[in-house]
């Protein structure tokens, strides 16, 4: 698939079939999120892999009510890990960068899902003390997304964009 159909196809799914992602799948997934660039290389970020029932169940609770997050087949959870920023960038790359190096690999995995046929959504909404007290994630890290991954169950339409009149602005001097 061309990348540009990726971008356009992608879509926030909330709706999960029944049927296992291949192992194959996963893993290019996770390999296509550990090629997105980091500042200064440092992948100041971890993701943890879920896929038992009993940790998927428990998420939708730390999720605000999503209830659709535990039929996902897998979920994985983008995390930063500040302290690994703050070495090279102080304050800055503990505050900043170590969660958009979490959300740049999340990204990736997100249309790398695309492009092998699975749907995923963005998870921003949920309550960080809940996720890690659920998956028992260590207090050096500090979730910042989650990916539902499954084979769609529904089809959803493409949502509105802003217009780029309205989104990007020239900077002349």
């Amino acid at each position: 698939m061309d990348f540009f159909d990726i971008v356009t196809q992608r879509r926030s799914v909330r709706a999960y079939a029944d049927k296992p992602v291949e192992e194959e799948k996963l893993q290019a997934i996770l390999t296509a999120a550990n090629h997105a660039p980091s500042a200064g290389n440092l992948q100041a970020y971890e993701i943890f892999v879920v896929r038992k029932a009993a940790e998927l169940r428990a998420l939708p609770a730390a999720a605000l009510g999503q209830d659709f997050i535990a039929r996902a087949q897998a979920v994985l959870v983008f995390c930063a890990h500040p302290a690994r920023a703050a070495e090279r960038y102080g304050e800055r790359g503990k505050r900043l960068y170590a969660v958009q190096d979490a959300t740049i690999a999340c990204t990736f995995a997100m249309l790398a899902a695309t492009a092998l046929g699975l749907a995923t959504v963005w998870i921003g909404a949920f309550d960080d003390h809940k996720v890690m007290q659920a998956l028992e994630l260590p207090e050096a890290v500090h979730p910042v997304a989650m990916l539902p991954i499954g084979y769609d169950a529904e089809n959803p339409l493409p949502t509105p964009r802003r217009a780029l009149a309205d989104l990007v602005h020239e900077v002349r001097r």
